[in-house]
């Protein structure tokens, strides 16, 4: 999740970089190559092609970075771009899978010690989020670990705020689910 410091870092080096400062495209570039590589994976679920598509997600973001009208939405503008690349290769290589728009309304709480383990690691979060279907999975990513808001979320995978809040209400069922059978079977 990204700090306001670094948000703000981020929309300077956007700024700079319109004006041409040297160095800023990279600077920018490894601010943000991190948590991206982190969500296309989770998206792919293989290293190999989170890699490609990552680094055709960069060639693409360098090219139209300079469209980007607001610095500060940046973040958001960028996730969605690599949102619709990882889906358009995932969908080259599988079919994707689909939930239907529930229509979902009541509000989201918070991701608290009670939705999952406060004994959790990195490691059985990850394998959580990997059992999850994509867009459960991604939703979780991008509000709870990237801390997008739940309009950014919609923006970014294209669906309303309220399909957002369904699918964030039944992935963090479903992961909650997933983590105490796992809990289970390494207890007997």
């Amino acid at each position: 999740m990204a700090s306001r410091s670094e948000l703000i870092e981020s929309e300077l080096l956007l700024l700079q970089y319109r004006q041409n400062k040297p160095g800023a495209l990279e600077k920018l570039v490894k601010l943000w190559e991190r948590p991206l590589y982190y969500y296309v994976r989770r998206l792919l679920n293989t290293e190999d092609e989170a890699k490609d598509v990552t680094q055709d997600i960069w060639i693409n973001v360098v090219r139209k970075l300079r469209a980007v009208r607001d610095p500060a939405a940046f973040p958001a503008w960028l996730f969605k771009v690599a949102r619709t690349h990882a889906v358009s290769h995932f969908r080259k290589t599988r079919l994707l899978e689909s939930l239907p728009e529930d229509g979902f309304s009541g509000e989201v709480s918070a991701w608290d010690a009670n939705d999952v383990s406060s004994t959790l690691n990195a490691e059985e979060l990850h394998w959580g989020l990997s059992q999850l279907s994509p867009s459960h999975s991604e939703c979780l990513i991008l509000h709870f670990l990237e801390g997008f808001s739940v309009e950014e979320v919609a923006d970014i995978v294209g669906v309303a705020p309220g399909t957002v809040k369904s699918r964030l209400h039944y992935a963090k069922k479903a992961l909650r689910e997933v983590l105490e059978k796992e809990a289970q079977c390494d207890e007997q």
